[in-house]
């Protein structure tokens, strides 16, 4: 079966592109291509994670507005797959790390790795939107915080 698994993923560009980021093997990186299928029916990263089901549910009332916990509608292996990827990537990509380590501080380890896996969810949509690999994502994202600074 693994090595069904590893001639499919190999066949595949989109899967071999996301398995550049840290942390994303052969399991996430199908699990995500399966999942999304067509990447060009998402607008935005707030649509995938909603359709992931990693979006904060909003829980408002009169002038009271609260984000809750994650609304768990999407595909459940996925997210189970993206929480495992992402505690590798906070280990090896240092602006995962650092998001690791300052939600840990305030809301705790388990809330820390969902955010982690969020924002993994949000790299792999870009990566496989401009069709880009880790080093390119990295060189565009150093890029584009330069530019906002000399703003």
């Amino acid at each position: 079966m693994e090595e069904w698994l590893k001639q499919k993923a190999e066949a595949d560009p989109r899967v071999q592109r996301l398995r550049t980021h840290p942390g994303i093997g052969l399991l996430s990186g199908l699990g995500l291509v399966a999942t999304l299928e067509s990447i060009e029916r998402f607008s935005h990263s707030r649509k995938v994670t909603a359709y992931v089901g990693l979006d904060p549910v909003e829980d408002s009332s009169g002038e009271r507005r609260r984000m809750g916990s994650i609304s768990k509608q999407g595909s459940r292996l996925l997210r189970l797959l993206l929480v495992e990827a992402g505690q590798v990537a906070a280990r090896r990509d240092p602006e995962l790390g650092n998001v690791y380590r300052r939600v840990t501080l305030r809301r705790g380890h388990a809330t820390a790795k969902v955010a982690v896996a969020r924002r993994l969810l949000v790299r792999a949509f870009i990566m496989l939107r401009d069709e880009i690999d880790y080093a390119e994502f990295c060189r565009r994202g150093v890029a584009a915080r330069s530019s906002r600074g000399s703003a």
